[in-house]
């Protein structure tokens, strides 16, 4: 079921929301791979631009690190 995106707030905001509650669930782990910026594009329809600011955001929060070529990990605890 695609993901349905509510008017009141940015996509972005929205796809960092989701994957914020994932981190918190455990559903990724310290030190694990959250999806990339492609799989997030596939999974949620959105721009590329629009996960790049939704991990963008991710990382000013300090919930993940990006290392280059390899992806965005969840930060340990």
């Amino acid at each position: 079921m695609p993901f349905e995106f509510r008017p009141d707030r940015p996509r972005w905001v929205q796809v960092a929301e989701v994957i914020r509650d994932r981190i918190e669930a455990g559903e990724y782990g310290p030190g694990e791979a959250i999806p990339s910026e492609p799989a997030l594009v596939r999974e949620f329809g959105i721009a590329r631009t629009t996960a790049r600011k939704a991990t963008a955001w991710l990382r000013h929060k300090g919930l993940i690190y990006t290392v280059p070529n390899l992806g965005s990990f969840v930060h340990g605890k």
